[in-house]
């Protein structure tokens, strides 16, 4: 916890370094996480379709960040660190052209949720 998973368009240029780090920084700060304990995934798409536009086109990009959080978090802790999320997107997506669809959500995790380390 948290798990953290950046869903994006391959066609943008995401400083994934740079942008975890100060999402975990961003995490910790916020939602008292553990900075040990935060976990992010990139997984880039080489296909996305918008609307009824030629995918070849690449005229959008789509970035979208899910961060999964144990329960017992606020709404307000929720919502400022979806605002961070989406502020960090604006620093580390370089901007070429193309229309940028980003979005973040900040959910519970299911109870079911356990993890283990070796």
């Amino acid at each position: 916890m948290p798990q953290i998973t950046v869903d994006y368009s391959d066609t943008i240029s995401l400083d994934r370094e740079g942008f975890a780090r100060d999402l975990h920084t961003a995490t910790v700060e916020i939602a008292a996480a553990k900075p040990e304990a935060c976990k992010t995934h990139f997984r880039p798409s080489p296909y996305t379709a918008f609307g009824y536009e030629d995918p070849e086109e690449q005229g959008h990009a789509v970035v979208h960040v899910t961060l999964g959080l144990l329960a017992g978090r606020t709404d307000e802790t929720k919502e400022q660190l979806t605002e961070a999320v989406l502020d960090l997107l604006r620093k580390h997506v370089e901007h070429d052209g193309a229309v940028l669809h980003a979005s973040a959500e900040v959910r519970d995790l299911d109870p079911s949720y356990r993890k283990f380390e070796r």
